[in-house]
């Protein structure tokens, strides 16, 4: 038996004797939530996904969960906010007399713009408060990088393995037992951990690059097909047949790939470093998906074929999201929606809005060349992120207090080396036409200035203190002492 496995065996041998001298307890209850509830006055949430991972989530004791969020300011005491909210329309979240959170009630609160995340329980639910920030920690990586369904699962799912947890899982006791365990237990403990996390984070790579693979092998007479009869002549045409050129070569390299992580025995998907290899195959795999419907909307659209609108709206799709989500950027808190910069985007939102429709036309009618089409569309795109850098500044002006604020700012909110302030955040691959053809840094999209925002503000908020918990109802909740907390992310 391996050194690691004995490890592990003598940890399990020594909780079982200190577990049998202790008295020996009764079996963990594991209940799902008694009812979920979702209020999402921000509208961040996918709440099919969210209710659904809820409701698989086992407490130990039966649980009523309700999951708020609101869109409020850094200056907010969300626990007011949520006090206030139940006191509205929810009087049921509160006890018979009024000074304390409902039995059997767990609610988690978060304000994306605000960015406050809170934790609150009835008395027989309520855990220490230490235990309450363990809650709250536990989501705050992904409210940071503005992943608010999945952060509200996992904070969800830290409050369910504290609430009323049985003694022998408590930490303290699970301390003692670390203590006289002393090296074995840390080495095998850790050792479990982290092959677990390891196994799961590959496997998760394999199931995303089988998917697009999949997909590319499905297509791939197709596919060349397609790339046959691109006009070489054609100034895009030409530059997407440059990226098929090495098309096969890349796939059969992509195949390669799977059959490597295939072979992986669960042993070795055990091990953190094969992550490279896994991650490899899925973005390898992934950016050939994308690439074969670039080559199939090129062949379309520059050969006018009976698909073309489909295709040419496939070009629109991006630019037409970035000028849907501008008033809502514009609309932040701190997105300074009423200064210079930002008429002028909603300027040129408008103005683009009837542009498209007069390329589109122009294109039915024969007046445009679909190069002159794409031409048009990506001085546009580039004209956006002009507009979007300059409002950028404006931003990091309006809220940073100095240079060290603004540059920290900077950091998070453009996009890559290519520009003179970025600092390498990447764009994913777009599966279009342009994105084909130019580099992930050329557009400067709405989606990535707003996560750089809000990336921003956290990292700032951070230096200046936002971390520290905040207990207490505020000013308007009275002689409310009901068990929560909340703190900054």
């Amino acid at each position: 038996m391996p050194r690691l496995a004995l490890l592990a065996r003598g940890l399990w041998d020594l909780l079982l004797i200190l577990t049998i001298g202790l008295g020996g307890p009764a079996v963990a209850s594991a209940v799902p939530p008694a009812a979920v509830e979702v209020y999402d006055s921000a509208g961040v949430l996918d709440r099919k996904t969210l209710v659904d991972a809820i409701k698989g989530i086992e407490f130990h004791e039966p649980t009523k969960v309700v999951v708020y969020t609101y869109n409020g300011s850094t200056e907010d005491n969300l626990n007011e906010e949520v006090l206030r909210f139940a006191r509205a329309g929810h009087p049921e979240w509160i006890s018979a007399d009024g000074q304390k959170w409902a039995d059997g009630l767990f609610i988690f609160a978060v304000d994306p713009v605000g960015r406050h995340v809170g934790t609150y329980m009835g008395e027989n639910r309520k855990v220490s408060p230490e235990q309450r920030a363990d809650i709250q920690a536990a989501s705050k990586e992904l409210l940071r990088d503005a992943q608010w369904t999945e952060g509200t699962i996992t904070g969800v799912r830290r409050a369910a393995e504290l609430i009323n947890q049985p003694w022998y899982e408590s930490s303290v006791f699970v301390a003692s037992m670390w203590i006289s365990a002393g090296a074995l237990g840390v080495g095998a403990g850790a050792w479990i951990t982290f092959r677990a996390v390891a196994r799961s984070a590959n496997r998760r790579e394999i199931q995303r690059g089988d998917r697009s693979f999949a997909n590319v092998s499905m297509d791939l007479e197709v596919t060349e097909l397609n790339a046959g009869t691109i006009p070489a002549a054609s100034s895009y045409g030409g530059r997407v047949l440059e990226k098929h050129r090495n098309f096969l070569t890349r796939y059969d390299a992509a195949s390669h790939l799977s059959q490597r992580v295939h072979e992986l025995t669960s042993r070795q998907l055990s091990r953190r470093r094969n992550l490279v290899l896994t991650r490899q195959y899925a973005d390898a795999a992934s950016e050939l998906d994308a690439l074969d419907d670039v080559i199939a909307d090129t062949n379309s659209l520059l050969n006018r074929t009976s698909t073309w609108p489909t295709a040419w709206d496939r070009q629109l799709a991006p630019f037409r999201s970035d000028l849907a989500g501008l008033e809502q950027l514009l609309a932040k808190r701190h997105g300074q929606g009423d200064t210079a910069s930002a008429v002028a985007l909603r300027s040129f939102r408008d103005e683009s809005l009837r542009e498209i429709e007069g390329w589109t036309a122009a294109l039915s009618e024969d007046k445009f060349t679909p190069e002159e089409a794409l031409d048009h569309l990506y001085a546009a795109r580039t004209r956006l992120a002009a507009l979007l850098q300059e409002h950028a500044e404006t931003v990091i002006n309006g809220y940073a207090k100095d240079t060290r604020e603004a540059e920290l700012m900077r950091k998070e909110m453009f996009p890559s080396d290519n520009h003179p302030h970025g600092h390498g955040r990447h764009r994913s691959y777009e599966p279009s036409i342009l994105g084909a053809v130019y580099p992930s840094y050329q557009f400067f999209s709405v989606a990535t200035f707003s996560s750089g925002l809000d990336s921003g503000v956290s990292s700032v908020s951070a230096v200046r203190g936002g971390e520290s918990g905040t207990t207490g109802y505020g000013s308007t909740g009275g002689s409310f002492s009901g068990s929560g907390s909340s703190s900054g992310f």
